[in-house]
């Protein structure tokens, strides 16, 4: 009896728990394709994993986009030009937003004179006159000449030890990304009562 097999018939048999599949030649072949395909994608993939970790730069390279007051009074602080200048890595700032940031606003309470203001003015949008900058700036201002990357930044904005180092991470977004790059870093985070609150 002839038992060669035809080229066109089946050659392999996968068994596979208690189940033989059979697969013919032109499956196998398919097969090879399908699976070289997923091998270029997946290197293709892990490329450009690497490449995303560098975050988009929007706007203004140097002021991060910043009211020119509040870059002028962050740039001639003390705290920021002495105390801050000593920090050199992302985990020593990290660590100085939650030992020393109590609240997000430009100024320290307190420190502006806005009677009569108005508008634009007013409040704490940073327009008009100036005060004693708040560190909570100072340190957003200091991240962003770290350059922070894709994986620093999410550190931030998912950190479990102060609602703080979270805010300065989507304010570190809002200032320097693109603006329909917003929503997609966001969205995940809109019913995050921590981040809405800002409680520790």
């Amino acid at each position: 009896m002839n038992t060669r097999l035809h080229s066109t018939k089946t050659t392999v048999k996968q068994i596979c728990g208690n189940f033989i599949f059979v697969t013919d030649s032109s499956s196998i072949n398919r097969m090879d394709a399908k699976n070289a395909a997923n091998d270029e994608e997946s290197v293709s993939h892990k490329q450009t994993s690497k490449q995303s970790n560098i975050l988009p730069l929007w706007g203004n390279e140097r002021s991060m986009n910043l009211n020119p007051l509040i870059l002028t009074n962050i740039q001639s602080s003390h705290y920021f030009k002495v105390n801050l200048y000593e920090l050199k890595t992302y985990h020593e700032v990290v660590d100085e937003i939650y030992y020393k940031v109590t609240h997000m606003e430009p100024w320290e309470k307190g420190s502006r004179r806005t009677s009569g203001q108005t508008g634009m003015c007013g409040g704490v949008r940073g327009v008009g006159a100036g005060g004693i900058v708040s560190t909570a700036y100072c340190l957003l201002y200091k991240l962003f000449t770290l350059k922070l990357t894709r994986k620093q930044l999410n550190g931030l904005i998912n950190h479990t030890d102060s609602p703080y180092i979270r805010a300065l991470g989507f304010m570190y977004i809002r200032y320097t990304f693109p603006p329909p790059q917003l929503l997609d870093w966001y969205e995940d985070y809109l019913e995050d009562e921590e981040v809405r609150t800002g409680n520790r």
